[in-house]
């Protein structure tokens, strides 16, 4: 899966976060920061801190692959689990509209 922008990375926080059904505020705890940062974050804010948004992708149980280009045209096989980033974007940019 490829995130290409804040805006991504934002709606698969937001997806997982649904999915565990798990509120704002909860997620906020688990983290160590306000409610308005994991809404921020879900909203696609250009700046938050790295080491926030990694602590976010691990509470989320979300998995970071540093993969490069040539590594990934390779190996398209992709785990059973793994999140569609694509379906959620679109799923995100609808419900905006």
């Amino acid at each position: 899966m490829r995130i290409r922008t804040p805006a991504d990375l934002g709606a698969v926080i937001r997806d997982r976060r649904k999915r565990l059904k798990l509120d704002q505020s909860t997620l906020a705890k688990r983290i160590g920061v306000s409610r308005q940062w994991v809404i921020d974050i879900e909203h696609g804010h250009p700046r938050a801190e790295l080491a926030l948004v990694l602590r976010a992708l691990d509470a989320l149980g979300i998995l970071l692959d540093a993969s490069s280009e040539s590594s990934t045209s390779t190996s398209r096989v992709s785990a059973p689990s793994a999140v569609d980033i694509n379906a959620i974007v679109t799923k995100a940019k609808k419900g905006k509209a």
